[in-house]
Formats: C-alpha cells, structure tokens, sequence
C-alpha cells in the first residue's frame, strides 16, 4: 500500500496506524420502516434509527478483512500459559452439527433417551478421568463450576452443622478465579505463600489452617507448571481440620491418563472441558465447566443429573442439591463435542495427549535464551524476561507473526512470561516459537517499547478498551 494507503474497498489507514472503514457518499442500501407498520407499543419504539447503509460486498469484504486481522488458533501457534490455547479439531464440530444433536431440551424424558445417555456417560467418562464418584453437567463456563463447587462444599459444611467454616485457603499463584470464587461465595480468603522451590509452603498452609477452613483450592500441576510431590500430605493436612479439597481442572491436562485429583485426596473439582478436551474457548461462551465430587459430596450437586434405571435414563435430583446452576442438562452442544472428542481418543490417546504437552513445553524452554527459574516443569512454564518489560517482549513478539505467551503473573517470576504450547504443535512450530523468543531476547528496548511495528493496531490503552469499549459504528461525537 502506497499514498495514502487508501483501499479500494473503502478503508484506509490513519496517521497513528489504525485501521478504519469509509462510509462514502453515494448511495447505499437503506431499510426503512413505516410507523404505520410497526407492530411495537409507542413506549418500545425510537423516533429514529441510524443505521449503517451499505452494500452486500461492502459488508462481507468488512467482515472478511476483520477476520484476516484477528490472529486466532487456526491462524497460527497460541502459547498463552494457563489459558491452554489448544486447537479445537474439526470433527467434533462436525458431530455438534448433527441434524440429529438439534433437540429441544425441553422433551419428556422418554423422548430425549439419546441426548440423556450421552449425559450419562460423559458424566461417567469425566468420572473415571478425574477419580471423582459423581459429575454435574451444568456449569457453564470454567469460572462456574469453581462456583459451583465452591456451594457444593458450603451446602456440605451447612448440612454437617459447621458454618463456623468461613475462610478459604488460597495459594498466591492460584488463578484469579480462585480468589474471586471464594469472596464470591461469602467466604474470607486466606492467601498462601510459595516455597522456595515454587510449591505449597507446609509451614505456612499448617499456620493457616484451623477450625474455621472450608477449602484449600489448589491446581496440580500449579500454575508454574510444578507438580505438588507433597500432595497427599497437603490433603490429609487439609482433612485433619474438616476442611474439604478442592482442585482447579485449569491444568489437567497434563495428567490424563497418569494421575488422578481424587487419588490425591481432591474432595471436588471442576473440569475445564476448553482446555483439558478441546472444545472452543474464549469469546465468552458458550463453555462447559462440569464439575466431580466424592460420595459424600454427591447428595448436594445441582439438579437435575442423570442416572440409568434398568429400562430407561432418567433425570433426578440429588437429595441435597444446591439447585440449578444453568438451564435443563447443562451447554448440550459444548458436551457433545466434549464426548466426541474423548470417545474418540480414548484412554490411549488421552496419554498420549498429556505426553506430548509435557513433551513439547519441554522442548520449547530447551530452545529459548529467557531464563525458566522453576523446574522441573510440566505441561507449561514460566519464564523470565529479565532487564526486559514482558508487556514489550509480547508485543514485539507480535511481529514475528507469532501470538505472546501470557506476561506478568504469576508474580512470583518477575517480568513472568508463562508459556503452554500444548500437544498440538509441531516441532517446526515449535522452533518458530523459540526463534521468536530469541529474536526479541537480543533486541534493544528501544525496539521494544515501540512493538508491534506490523500488526493492524499498534499501541492500544488496553485498559480503556476495557472499561469503555466502543460498540457501536458510528464515530464518536466531539465534546
């Protein structure tokens, strides 16, 4: 692009290297509504609605042009550390789009005996894979199931008299939904320093526990990708008092097939199915966060579940249940490919699975010039930028054609870039990635404080986009 680099498709860069659309003056195409016609009350109606005129190839070469600037897992490698990035295969939005998984949950149970023996055996496949002795489906996201199970073990606590227990042990590393689950369920959050060596500190847990702890919430692997070898002492630690142990599903996949949370002494989990079993992720939803308890737990899962009678599948509610968390049986259609893809693989291929991201983020640290401070790892880890800003390595990463790892947290690594490439990714990829790295490793600040140079936006104020995004099309008035 040359000039003022204008397109033809009627967008054109701006001076501070934004990418914006024309709406040019000649005619459009323009849908107008009589009053008269309108079906709507006065007090639901506007006198007037803007609306952008344009036509049929203006808006599909928009869209298009917005899709060829987005960067996303079919585009290329996405090593965000915990978020697990991983590539959603084809096949199993081949089997969601079934004409046959199209039912309306609202049937008689008889009617919807396909949809409820799917229920039944993912809950059962999910079950086997985490050592849990009973599953819900409903949660609907990730987040949600920490929640869920977060009341789970409140309405446990409750029903055995103790509501004494308010406090909720937190490992500093944990996600950030950990800690907001916990306050978000009433209970006062108790923040757990790291050892030396990155993992539960023994003596600080054992000061922290008392007769007034709920839950320990931990992740194993943790989130510098460690795995807790004193785990089933933290959990008879954690049961001494009465408390219950709960596990993030953030990082299980590096244990399929290898370990199981509730042959660690874990009292409930959740499982995050865009992670661990490949369905989409991100773009707020719809998700899948099912969550698993042990026996004694079992009574108080949300309704409804499903079970299997000697004729038929039914739906019932646990003795104790907390309620509903979500509509009817949970986001079918995030369960179906969840099933497919675990149907598909097998126990065989789940281990293979988990082998190949430890495997790889092996590999990749092997390969970098950063320093990786904790080892040894798993499935992700974290390293450190050094004298460098992490949010400048990220963004000047971007002009290597690769996506950032995730930067800043945990905040144990300074200037921490937390990497996770996952099972998916070739070794030639791989290497694209560590050249990446090493490229940005031997570049002067200079260069990377003025990063990206090539991508559609350069420099955004992220956290204004945040806090006051701009949604609509139409340009903003002058004050």
């Amino acid at each position: 692009m040359t000039g003022d680099r204008t397109r033809y498709d009627q967008a054109r860069w701006t001076d501070d290297g934004q990418y914006e659309p024309l709406l040019s003056e000649k005619d459009r195409t323009r849908v107008e509504i009589d009053e008269d016609d309108s079906p709507l009350p006065d007090d639901l109606t506007r006198d007037s609605l803007e609306l952008p005129e344009l036509s049929e190839p203006e808006l599909a070469r928009h869209y298009t042009r917005l899709s060829q600037m987005t960067y996303g897992i079919d585009s290329g490698p996405y090593p965000l550390g915990s978020c697990t990035m991983k590539y959603n295969p084809k096949f199993t939005e081949d089997v969601a789009a079934l004409p046959s998984g199209a039912v309306h949950p609202d049937r008689t149970e008889r009617s919807l005996q396909g949809t409820l023996e799917l229920c039944y055996r993912l809950q059962d496949y999910l079950g086997r894979i985490g050592g849990m002795d009973a599953v819900t489906l409903q949660p609907p996201a990730g987040a949600a199931g920490e929640f869920t199970g977060i009341r789970v073990a409140a309405a446990y606590h409750e029903h055995n008299g103790e509501d004494h227990r308010n406090e909720v042990i937190v490992p500093e590393s944990a996600h950030g939904t950990n800690f907001a689950t916990a306050a978000l369920a009433g209970y006062d959050v108790i923040s757990l320093p790291s050892d030396e060596g990155g993992r539960v500190d023994l003596e600080a847990l054992e000061a922290a526990l008392s007769e007034n702890t709920a839950a320990l919430m931990l992740t194993n692997p943790n989130t510098l990708g460690l795995f807790e070898r004193d785990i089933v002492e933290i959990a008879e630690m954690v049961h001494d008092v009465g408390g219950l142990l709960y596990y993030d599903g953030a990082n299980l996949n590096a244990l399929l097939g290898r370990a199981r949370p509730g042959d660690m002494g874990f009292d409930v989990m959740h499982y995050n199915v865009h992670k661990t079993f490949a369905t989409p992720h991100g773009g707020g939803g719809p998700g899948a966060g099912p969550v698993g308890v042990v026996d004694d737990l079992a009574p108080f899962l949300p309704a409804p579940r499903v079970r299997k009678t000697a004729t038929e599948y039914e739906l019932f509610e646990p003795e104790h249940t907390i309620g509903h968390v979500h509509g009817f049986q949970g986001n079918w259609l995030v369960l179906v490919k969840t099933f497919a893809y675990i149907a598909r693989l097998g126990d065989e291929g789940l281990t293979d699975a988990s082998a190949k991201a430890v495997l790889n983020a092996n590999y990749l640290a092997s390969q970098i010039e950063y320093d990786v401070p904790y080892e040894p790892f798993h499935h992700e880890f974290v390293a450190s930028a050094g004298d460098q800003d992490a949010a400048d390595v990220a963004k000047r990463m971007l002009d290597y054609g690769v996506h950032p790892p995730t930067t800043k947290w945990p905040e144990i690594v300074p200037e921490a870039l937390m990497t996770e490439p996952t099972e998916v990714e070739s070794k030639e990829t791989l290497d694209q990635l560590a050249a990446a790295f090493n490229a940005v490793a031997g570049e002067d600040d200079e260069t990377l404080e003025t990063a990206p140079e090539r991508s559609s936006a350069r420099r955004i104020d992220q956290t204004s986009a945040a806090r006051n995004p701009r949604l609509s099309w139409q340009a903003l008035e002058e004050e």
